[in-house]
């Protein structure tokens, strides 16, 4: 299935929309990233469902939050140091991420992904400022 040119430009993180945790992250990622690099789709929406779908992950219960970069999928504790790697300057320590070995980092993101909401709560979806509003699809 063929992306939407808006999905198909630039890197976009897939984020789980009513979890405190992932909002917060969408909310540190609008404030340490100035330039705009990234843009944003809550797993809720048609367009992160289809990105998700796209990439093999279940949409109606994904474990992981997504980035697609480049016609590529990051999941898991790659993408969140891809992420941070991406948003330049000390940031980019995130790649000391990569000397623990993925078979026990992995596990541990996907033990905090799966107690998301038992452990940090729900909320309503980040609702952008008119500034942030552009970085969001659908």
């Amino acid at each position: 299935m063929p992306l939407d040119p808006p999905l198909s430009s630039g890197p976009i993180i897939v984020f789980d929309g009513i979890c405190v945790l992932c909002n917060g992250w969408v909310r540190f990622l609008l404030r340490h990233d100035p330039v705009g690099r990234y843009r944003f789709a809550a797993m809720q929406s048609k367009s992160g469902k289809a990105l998700l779908s796209v990439h093999g992950l279940d949409a109606d219960d994904p474990a992981s939050f997504l980035l697609v970069e480049d016609g590529r999928a990051w999941t898991d504790s790659d993408a969140i140091r891809r992420v941070l790697m991406g948003l330049g300057g000390v940031w980019r320590v995130a790649m000391l991420i990569s000397l623990v070995p993925r078979v026990v980092r992995d596990p541990i993101y996907r033990a905090i992904a799966r107690n998301r909401y038992r452990l940090f709560g729900t909320t309503v979806c980040h609702v952008p400022d008119e500034a942030q509003r552009a970085r969001f699809i659908d």
